[in-house]
């Protein structure tokens, strides 16, 4: 094979590592609180009897007319999925191949202590979760979580959103091999806001008045927030609200194997060389000796910029010491902040808006 060949093949290649495939099997997903089943048409009017499209002006800042044909053409399109139709035969495809996968939310809760289950009207049905816009060439999705009027600010969503996005970014074949997962939110919506900081996700971008308000008559901004594969740690995103990890859902156990040998690493780092140590330490010695030698005034100031990034230095590398996942090492992307980093910043645990 020629060279023009070789490299025309491994182009080749990667354009179909790229590509989505014809069909999928959505799997089922356990939490502690719910789980988690392929969506269908059948379940769309159980949304109708939660409510769940109640308030979507504040939550997705569009109307409820709207976020439900949305919702709609969501299922329709993951059924298309699974059932191996292009695109341009489900008559709800997406131009570009985008994909999408719907989740029926469900729960066996009884928060009234009747002895009646929460949801046994509506089959256990509390809503739907999604995997939007999977777009395959830029391994990008968007995720959303539209639950019934009367299932919000329970932690529903905190249950569900780790455990769809560690499928998300788990390799394939165990999962969809995603390197980004994004959300967007209206500016008003504080406590989605929140619950996602306390996800992983970081704010990446503004769309300006990119909403209409109607309830105070005036535009809104659309904040745009997202994680990345290096970036996002399933493990811990569950232990911050005290919830376990189910060894057995889709692309857990990568995530483990990942985890362990990033540990496996670190412990078989090699100890620098005692003379590598004495030179460092030497020369940090002489240079304090130095500058103590040197008169006051004759000592440069430091800009108090330059200071405070050393200081951001110094914390970022005493985040990353503490963190053994595998990307919150030296290797990750010096731009990108790791979700623990930002967790707690402007959260409230009390009430969720989904």
């Amino acid at each position: 094979m020629t060279a023009t060949n070789e490299t025309l093949s491994m182009a080749t290649e990667a354009q179909l590592k790229r590509d989505l495939p014809q069909s999928i099997v959505i799997p089922p997903i356990r939490g502690e609180m719910v789980h988690l089943r392929p969506a269908t048409v059948e379940d769309l009017p159980r949304l109708d009897e939660l409510d769940a499209f109640y308030g979507a002006s504040k939550i997705t800042g569009k109307d409820a007319v709207t976020e439900r044909a949305i919702v709609h053409t969501w299922v329709r399109r993951s059924q298309a999925w699974e059932a191996g139709q292009a695109p341009a035969e489900s008559g709800v495809g997406d131009p570009e191949s985008r994909r999408t996968i719907a989740w029926a939310v469900l729960t066996d809760a009884d928060h009234d202590d009747d002895g009646q289950l929460d949801a046994a009207s509506t089959d256990n049905v509390i809503g739907m979760i999604f995997l939007i816009d999977i777009d395959g060439w830029s391994k990008s999705a968007r995720i959303q979580i539209i639950l019934g009027r009367e299932y919000r600010g329970r932690g529903y969503s905190r249950d569900a959103m780790p455990r769809v996005m560690t499928y998300g970014f788990a390799p394939e074949p165990a999962g969809l091999g995603m390197h980004r997962i994004w959300v967007s939110v209206p500016e008003k919506n504080s406590r989605s806001i929140s619950v996602y900081q306390s996800l992983g996700f970081v704010p990446s971008g503004t769309s300006r008045d990119a909403l209409w308000d109607a309830e105070n008559n005036k535009y809104q901004d659309l904040i745009v927030m997202d994680t990345l594969a290096d970036e996002y740690d399933p493990i811990r995103s569950l232990d911050a609200f005290g919830m376990r990890l189910i060894e057995d859902n889709p692309g857990v156990k990568e995530a483990l194997s990942a985890r362990e040998h990033s540990i496996a690493i670190q412990q078989n780092k090699p100890e620098p060389e005692p003379a590598q140590r004495g030179e460092a330490a030497g020369a940090t010695t002489s240079d304090v000796q130095s500058q103590a030698q040197t008169p006051a005034a004759a000592q440069p100031v430091e800009p108090q910029a330059e200071h405070h990034d050393d200081t951001q230095k110094n914390t970022r590398h005493s985040l990353e010491e503490e963190s053994n996942w595998p990307y919150g090492q030296a290797e990750r992307k010096p731009s990108k902040e790791a979700w623990w980093r930002t967790l707690g910043r402007g959260r409230k645990r009390d009430t969720e808006s989904e």
